[in-house]
């Protein structure tokens, strides 16, 4: 496998929203060689989110702690986006789509990082959703409504497929949730004829396998990337930060849906990424991309290349 590092190059963020939170320009990629496959990891801008967001279930004596030693302030999480983009053959996919124009004003920026690697949006082939929020999702449309990626054909777990077009979400999800589930149905409906739904363990695409992590949604997937005997998992949001949610894994984050089960998946996959020194690709890590280090009582993020 072979990494580099690159420039991360601005996207089009916004010069308020970056001043109003404190944002400076985020990174635009680094690539991964896997074989004949090339994975891209490209700038969507970044969030920004009140750190209750994530923090409220969690002790707070002990989470200041963890926070301290990274220098992470327990108020204010600016995370990254990090959309996967992968070459291979006459097929480039994209995993996830960003936010879009609608969710946040700091991100939304792929088109500039894809046009900055002199990618087209009509030229994606296949999309592959890892879940249904709005940062992950949103960008399927463009400034004016229509679907961005015209010639592309669309897959999603099939249990997040239902969950979303479910009418029951809507009213089940929680009312600080409820824009995501309009948004996603809305979205959803518009690529219904083009969309192949999958299952856990399906190969999705050659050399691409579907690997369930629910919890933070009901039906969301990580996706294996292998090439023979190399591998990189993109994650989407199973594994949603590189401080608390590696530190200290089996607590409960206010950003998952269902809470213990997204925190017994994330347990269980740390394990099995640290023991098998697997790369990934995380949708919120710092860089996006690196591999889990084993620690004396939990874990740690190791980003980048060694």
């Amino acid at each position: 496998m072979h990494i580099t590092r690159r420039r991360f190059v601005a996207g089009s963020i916004g010069a308020a929203g970056m001043a109003g939170i404190g944002l400076g320009p985020r990174v635009a990629h680094a690539q991964i060689d896997l074989g004949n496959v090339r994975l891209d990891v490209v700038s969507d801008g970044a969030l920004a989110l009140p750190g209750s967001f994530v923090f409220d279930p969690m002790p707070k004596d002990e989470l200041q702690a963890v926070l301290a030693a990274q220098g992470i302030s327990p108020e204010v999480l600016t995370p990254p986006c990090n959309v996967t983009l992968m070459r291979s053959g006459d097929r480039t996919v994209l995993f996830d789509v960003g936010s879009g124009p609608d969710f946040a004003a700091t991100a939304g920026t792929l088109g500039a990082s894809l046009d900055a690697l002199g990618v087209a949006p009509e030229e994606v082939t296949d999309v592959v959703f890892t879940h249904g929020h709005p940062d992950h999702l949103w960008g399927l449309l463009d400034d004016f409504g229509d679907p961005l990626f015209a010639g592309a054909r669309y897959m999603m777990g099939r249990a997040e497929w239902d969950y979303w077009l479910n009418p029951a979400t809507v009213d089940q999800i929680g009312e600080a949730r409820v824009a995501f589930a309009v948004g996603a149905e809305r979205r959803l409906r518009m690529i219904e004829e083009d969309m192949t739904l999958f299952d856990d363990g399906d190969e999705v695409l050659p050399g691409v396998l579907a690997r369930a992590t629910s919890g933070h949604t009901p039906g969301h997937m990580a996706l294996e990337v292998r090439d023979g005997t190399e591998s990189v998992m993109i994650l989407g949001d199973c594994i949603g930060n590189h401080h608390v949610a590696f530190a200290r894994p089996d607590w409960l984050s206010g950003s998952d849906q269902d809470q213990e089960l997204a925190a017994t998946t994330r347990v269980a996959l740390l394990d099995q990424l640290a023991h098998e020194q697997t790369r990934i690709i995380g949708f919120h890590l710092p860089q996006g991309f690196g591999r889990v280090e084993k620690t004396a009582d939990a874990y740690r993020f190791v980003p980048g290349v060694d």
